[in-house]
């Protein structure tokens, strides 16, 4: 069978066991990139043993720089490749990155905030960036956002099959709502909130760029991408003394020491402790 043909049975046992487009999509890519490497030497994946995936982690380590989350990506991929595909259980967590890195979010003070806004003139483009922002969406929420989805009466937005599976509730904020309002009266989207200039899902690189471009525009050399936003939204409402389990809710958080990164910026941001230097 042709690496094409595994990868497509691949993603059909994934699409029943109800993966997320997303984790599909990262799977099947992790998976072919190795795949590929290995059909030089391999006719076919059954032949390749658990050190080669071992001697190919330490190519991509050395060769390509990559992270530890990416490793774990790869890992994960290959693990379930051969399990589903062949039912054959790899001895292979010893190469999964030891620790998580634990690297504090990017975010946005809401300073920072208003000035990108401010750089976001087209109709549509302010309400992604609204979207993201007033919401803590995920990109992947906000690109599969429908009409049904919003409820103006309660003021809520539903977020339908979110990561893990399930869906949540946040809040509508008049301001994204008179918004939101303006640009269907302009827009007129058909399915998708956000919809293609043909219609269906928007593009995910769109959105990426319309959030990087206002950020240069604005004068802001920080790193910003729309899950910046989202940082920006727990931190914000950290600062502003919401209950940390409200803030897990809105998130999608499973477990809330995943929401806790944020506590670690806003303790100290808030705290009373002087430097050392101003006491001298």
């Amino acid at each position: 069978m042709k690496t094409t043909d595994l990868l497509s049975e691949f993603e059909r046992k994934m699409i029943v066991q109800r993966y997320s487009r997303n984790s599909i999509q990262n799977y099947k890519s992790a998976v072919g990139c190795f795949l590929q490497l290995a059909q030089k030497k391999y006719s076919h994946p059954l032949e390749i043993t658990e050190t080669d995936i071992e001697k190919y982690l330490f190519w991509k380590i050395e060769k390509h720089c990559i992270g530890t989350s990416y490793q774990r990506l790869i890992v994960a991929s290959i693990d379930k490749f051969y399990l589903s595909m062949f039912n054959r259980q790899l001895n292979i967590k010893h190469l999964y990155p030891r620790t998580k890195n634990k690297s504090l979010p990017v975010y946005l003070t809401a300073r920072e905030v208003s000035r990108l806004m401010e750089n976001v003139t087209n109709l549509k483009h302010k309400c992604i960036v609204q979207l993201l922002y007033g919401c803590g969406l995920r990109l992947n929420e906000l690109l599969h956002l429908k009409l049904t989805d919003i409820d103006s009466k309660n003021k809520i937005i539903l977020i339908r099959n979110a990561k893990g599976g399930k869906d949540r509730v946040v809040m509508l904020s008049p301001l994204l709502l008179e918004s939101l309002r303006h640009y269907y009266k302009i827009y007129q989207p058909g399915e998708y909130l956000i919809e293609g200039q043909g219609g269906g899902v928007y593009s995910e690189k769109s959105v990426q760029v319309i959030v990087k471009n206002a950020a240069l525009k604005a004068g802001i050399t920080k790193k910003v991408t729309p899950h910046t936003l989202r940082h920006s939204f727990a931190t914000h409402l950290l600062e502003n003394g919401t209950d940390i389990r409200y803030i897990q809710d809105l998130l999608g958080h499973k477990s809330v020491n995943t929401t806790e990164i944020y506590t670690h910026i806003t303790d100290i941001a808030q705290s009373k402790i002087k430097s050392p230097l101003d006491l001298l």
